[in-house]
């Protein structure tokens, strides 16, 4: 019988061959042209609608076991791929191709006063690590981002897409051999659980870079346990903040779109703030409840109920949580300072919005709210990779790092600075 140190060593071991195989392939990508990079996201794209039938039958073995393990309904959502997911991955890859190579790409460059030639080039990250939770389609995003970036790329995607992901990786590595491309560039271990992720998070000098993307408990056991560098992607306790000078119906449509277009995603807002004597308030919340949005109410905020609508009294666990659902914490405010100091109470520092007609108003939330987002009149659903024209991300950071907010190519590298002389010394 195997013992439990055996079985360790084992997974370590196998673990550290995936991220050697991740450095030499890392080293090929790196050096691997535009052209060469492009060709390969688009044979992945066209893969992946090809085998389309291939990927929603490991899909569904998927969400079957997540309704028999009572996988929540906003967790179900982010699980599920259907014929338009997988034609939306495909375009997403298309994108990609269609965007410039950051590698290369200057940041600065000068003739110092001695004659030496200065540049600083955007260079890969190398071994990227991935670890998340139910999202095959991070697997298709994180592995196009890397590929176009430069970096090789390790995933872990959780048991709860075990079957989707591992259809996405064969699929994903098989047009990278097709293309010309090491498979190596894009691997996985999920085959080792835990062990695996745990292994990973403590491989320094192997993996050059860790980005959690998920739950509060995932990211935190990332950032606390591993001794990788890490990239934090963090929750998304969103607010929208509805001034006094809020237009009704912008105001409607707003929300409407940030609470119920996809609560299960990070960028979905999570706590409406409205003002004492904001004409929109009703309108909204009429609107909202109508929708099937629950409400969760400050005490000022139900005894101002209009008719028809029907809340909770909100608890401080409320004002905390990130819902991911169709669940709404709403406070009566009495100005624009007092919404600005519940916002940096309880914020996770994602994305914040206004819906104001006082320009005034919105220039102090943009210069008052440190969020990696901050958005003035429009849905918070556009702190999105794709929305911004990234292609794709490989999550929100919250971090202040040279990586904060939709993480794209560029954050996907790092820099080199690059001096070319005649000779000169330094005095």
């Amino acid at each position: 019988m195997t013992s439990v140190t055996e079985q360790q060593t084992d997974v370590t071991s196998a673990v550290h061959a995936i991220a050697d195989r991740s450095r030499a392939a890392a080293r090929l990508i790196a050096a691997a042209n535009r052209a060469a990079k492009d060709q390969a996201l688009l044979a992945i794209g066209e893969a992946l609608v090809a085998n389309r039938a291939g990927i929603l039958t490991a899909n569904a073995l998927d969400v079957e076991a997540g309704h028999a393990n009572g996988t929540s309904k906003a967790l179900l959502d982010r699980l599920s791929l259907s014929d338009e997911r997988i034609e939306g991955l495909a375009a997403a890859l298309r994108n990609l191709a269609g965007l410039p190579d950051p590698v290369g790409s200057l940041e600065r460059g000068q003739t110092l006063p001695n004659g030496v030639r200065m540049r600083q080039v955007h260079v890969p990250l190398g071994v990227v690590a991935a670890i998340y939770e139910a999202r095959p389609n991070v697997t298709v995003d994180i592995a196009g981002l890397a590929l176009k970036s430069g970096n090789a790329v390790i995933l872990r995607g959780g048991s709860a897409a075990a079957h989707t992901n591992l259809a996405l990786l064969d699929i994903i590595r098989g047009a990278l051999v097709a293309s010309g491309l090491p498979a190596d560039a894009v691997q996985s271990v999920d085959e080792y659980g835990r062990e695996g992720a745990n292994v990973l998070m403590k491989a320094r000098g192997r993996v050059d870079v860790l980005i959690p993307r998920g739950g509060h408990d995932l990211i935190q056991t990332v950032v606390t346990n591993s001794a990788v560098p890490v990239i934090e992607t963090g929750e998304g306790n969103v607010h929208i903040y509805v001034d006094r000078s809020a237009d009704p119906t912008m105001a409607v449509d707003i929300l409407l779109n940030a609470k119920t277009h996809r609560p299960s995603v990070c960028n979905t807002v999570e706590t409406l703030l409205v003002h004492r004597d904001a004409v929109a308030t009703g309108d909204v919340l009429r609107a909202l409840v109508a929708a099937g949005v629950r409400i969760h109410a400050d005490q000022r905020t139900l005894d101002a109920l209009p008719d028809g609508v029907q809340a909770d009294l909100a608890t401080d666990d409320d004002w905390a949580r990130e819902y991911m659902d169709l669940d709404l914490a709403v406070a009566t405010v009495d100005s624009l300072d007092d919404a600005m100091a519940h916002i940096r109470r309880w914020t996770t520092g994602h994305t914040e919005a206004i819906v104001t007609n006082d320009l005034g108003n919105a220039e102090q939330f943009i210069a008052g709210i440190d969020s990696a987002a901050v958005i003035v009149n429009a849905s918070t659903r556009f702190t999105d990779g794709a929305e911004l024209g990234l292609g794709a991300e490989v999550g929100i950071s919250t971090q202040k790092m040279h990586a904060r907010g939709p993480m794209g190519l560029r954050e996907l590298t790092t820099t080199k600075w690059i001096l070319q002389g005649d000779g000169q010394v330094r005095a």
